[in-house]
């Protein structure tokens, strides 16, 4: 098994700020929450939203921050896993 060294947490947390913020991210995990935050607050929400309930403003703003959140992730794991490899064929 190839023993595995783990990079120090400073210079990792710069690489996932780089990787949230950086090279379209933003705008795609945007695009994501707008599409899967506007379905599930028709579901969840749809009799407020047609005007014949109370809204909720919170599960309103949690609705479209969560996807948010989910779909960047999934893009810093895949790059820094991505980088890791690459990391780990140049030194062998």
């Amino acid at each position: 098994m190839v023993e595995q060294r783990r990079q120090p947490l400073m210079p990792r947390l710069g690489l996932i700020w780089h990787f949230c913020v950086g090279d379209g991210v933003p705008r795609r995990s945007f695009a994501v929450a707008a599409v899967v935050g506007s379905i599930l607050n028709l579901i969840n929400q749809g009799d407020a939203l047609m005007g014949t309930g109370h809204l909720d403003f919170t599960k309103l703003a949690l609705t479209f921050l969560v996807p948010y959140c989910v779909a960047t992730y999934g893009a810093v794991a895949y790059r820094l896993r991505a980088t890791h490899r690459v990391s780990q064929e140049r030194s062998e």
